[in-house]
Formats: C-alpha cells, structure tokens, sequence
C-alpha cells in the first residue's frame, strides 16, 4: 500500500512539475519542492 502511495504521489508531482514550470528557474524550483514532497512521505 506505501509503495502505491509513492508511486501515485510522485507521478502528480511529475505531472505538476511539468504543467507548472515555465521557466529553467520555475522547474528547478518544482523539483526542488517535489524531492521535499517525497522525503516527508518517505519520512
């Protein structure tokens, strides 16, 4: 069940990301916030 969860929460942060990120500054800080996003569930 954590595995499903992980999975499903980084492929909407990875859709987030790229729907969100319109610049090289805006994408670095998506994927700073996603890498944030997977280490509290991680945690």
């Amino acid at each position: 069940m954590k595995k499903l969860l992980a999975t499903s929460l980084i492929l909407l942060m990875a859709a987030g990301t790229l729907a969100g990120c319109n610049t090289i500054s805006g994408a670095g800080k998506d994927v700073e916030q996603g890498g944030q996003a997977v280490q509290d569930a991680a945690d």
